[in-house]
């Protein structure tokens, strides 16, 4: 049946994600890229425009070249490739119940299996390193308060990316004590204690974006230079401006690329160098 692929892809999302596994906004955001980026191989390399997709074009050869497509051509890495598969298994799994017809279509999809990644050392930046790094921010802009901002809170709360991204004005309590409320994996809450010093420094940057007014409460905190919300990508480019930098005054502090995710490593790092007791930290991969 012409375009059924869309009928059931829309289900998947509305229905089943939403409605029966109450599945998480990043979830169902995750699951909503490996699905653009399939449609978006489906045109490229097949030449097949999403509004012509039937469901019989969801075959395990086809999975197969996507998934290659992505490592190939799309220069994705295994971790991202394994998450797109398993995006893909969950629809064929939800498939399995509402077109039983093509359960072995279905099921010879799910016996595509992840590829093993390799498990690789931690890599994280010593105290000078971070000073290093934090020095390279300039203080004398808007966007420079803001940078500093979002590179200080990522290393002193040791937050995901993703939660730096959801933060509000909300989330951040201003008076002792302090701390953030970050919302991770499964929407699970946890309060996260800040120094004086990142204090001051979210004071500052919210006073000058108007952020502490109550009607910006619900507002993300951090915005990119047109208003919007910043993304993962926009996060890890920040970053890397003033990694780069720091690395050519001293590639010995700093490598010449590191990820956001980083940041948690060395914080978590640090707490032990100091002799917190590793139950204490929570920083969780």
């Amino acid at each position: 049946m012409k375009n059924d692929f869309a009928k059931y892809l829309t289900r998947f999302f509305t229905e089943y994600l939403s409605g029966e596994r109450g599945a998480s906004h990043n979830t169902i955001r995750s699951y909503g890229n490996t699905f653009t980026s399939f449609l978006d191989f489906m045109d490229e390399v097949n030449h097949v425009k999403a509004d012509k997709l039937s469901i019989d074009i969801l075959t395990r050869n086809n999975i197969l070249s996507f998934l290659q497509w992505l490592q190939e051509k799309k220069q994705c890495s295994i971790s991202t490739r394994n998450q797109r598969l398993s995006a893909i298994h969950s629809f064929c799994k939800y498939l399995q119940y509402e077109d039983v017809i093509h359960m072995e279509q279905w099921q010879n999809i799910l016996s595509i299996k992840f590829k093993r990644i390799e498990k690789q050392s931690v890599n994280y930046l010593n105290v000078d390193g971070i000073k290093l790094l934090l020095s390279q921010i300039p203080t004398e802009t808007r966007e420079g308060h803001r940078d500093l901002a979002i590179i200080a809170l990522l290393y002193d709360s040791g937050a995901r990316v993703q939660e730096l991204i959801d933060l509000t004005p909300l989330d951040v309590h201003l008076t002792r004590p302090y701390y953030i409320t970050l919302f991770g994996k499964g929407r699970k809450k946890r309060l996260v204690p800040l120094q004086d010093q990142q204090v001051a420094l979210l004071k500052d940057y919210m006073e000058e974006n108007g952020l502490l007014k109550p009607s910006y409460n619900q507002r993300p905190l951090f915005t990119n230079n047109r208003g919007g919300k910043l993304s993962n990508a926009g996060i890890t480019f920040i970053l890397m401006r003033y990694v780069r930098n720091g690395h050519i005054v001293n590639p010995d502090l700093i490598p010449e690329r590191i990820s956001p995710h980083c940041l948690r490593h060395s914080k978590a790092m640090h707490l032990l160098q100091a002799g917190v007791n590793l139950i204490y930290i929570s920083y969780p991969n």
